[in-house]
């Protein structure tokens, strides 16, 4: 049946998916990790760097910013635990120009930063009359509810306030890791290696500046795309990394989570 062949090709997504993303979302804290160099690219979005140095969110200010439920429509929002924090040494690459990116996938924070809080952003599953059973249903019938059981997106946002220039100097840094690293590398985290096969540039808008690229990982040759965000306002920056099973299995197209992207830059503004 062909039902058969859609799990597999969920369950295979799923543990692509769990390597990068089973600590991908921490607790709310203060982060320091490494430094990067200013960059005044455009990969990915505009850049307006700012003419004076940025006044820092407070924890409380950034609290207040930050997606809370009812912020974003049909997804639910809820905070990362602090069991799930990703320390900023916890993180190793094969090429350490590609950190920045390994530090926006796992939400760490960079040098300069005063706050941080973090969510998870998760659409809410589609509704269904209900009256079948996955027995019940015909092959085809079959195979588009499971697509669609799979057909939703996970979405971690990290919002880290910084003092002065750190804010562009950290965005800047990825923009260029982003670049460098485009033919991939390899992220280690407590432990595991997770191959990343390629980074390439997306398409996105928002805040003073904006960039965005899909993270194509690998795993014994099964590649599963993930959308990487990042977006500065003044001197905090929002980093958003998110991923779709069924998109895994290439019956999904997945977009970069755009209206998460627009309620988080709307509660910037």
């Amino acid at each position: 049946m062909r039902t058969t062949a859609v799990r597999r090709t969920a369950l295979a997504a799923s543990a692509a998916a769990l390597t990068l993303l089973v600590t991908a979302c921490g607790g709310s804290s203060d982060a320091d990790a490494k430094d990067g160099k200013n960059d005044k690219g455009t990969a990915g979005g505009s850049s307006s760097a700012p003419k004076t140095p940025a006044k820092a969110l407070t924890a409380a200010e950034l609290e207040k910013a930050t997606l809370a439920q009812g912020d974003v429509k049909d997804r639910k929002v809820t905070k990362a635990g602090p069991a799930d924090e990703v320390p900023a040494d916890g993180v190793t690459v094969d090429k350490k120009e590609c950190l920045p990116v390994a530090h926006a996938m796992y939400g760490v924070a960079q040098e300069g930063s005063v706050a941080t809080t973090k969510r998870k952003v998760i659409d809410e599953p589609k509704k269904t009359d209900g009256k079948k059973s996955l027995e019940d249903l015909a092959d085809g019938e079959a195979e588009d509810a499971l697509k669609d059981a799979f057909n939703l997106t996970s979405t971690s946002v990290a919002l880290t306030s910084y003092e002065g220039t750190a804010g562009p100097d950290a965005f800047a840094a990825l923009k260029k890791a982003a670049a460098d690293c485009a033919g991939g590398f390899t992220a280690t985290v407590a432990g595991t290696p997770t191959k990343i096969a390629s980074v390439a540039e997306e398409k996105v808008t928002g805040g003073d500046e904006s960039a965005a690229w899909t993270v194509t990982s690998e795993d014994d040759g099964d590649q599963a795309p993930f959308k990487l965000v990042a977006l500065r306002k003044e001197g905090t920056v929002a980093t958003f990394f998110a991923f779709n099973l069924a998109a895994a299995g290439g019956d999904v197209k997945f977009e970069v989570p755009a209206e998460v992207v627009a309620a988080q830059d709307e509660k910037l503004a």
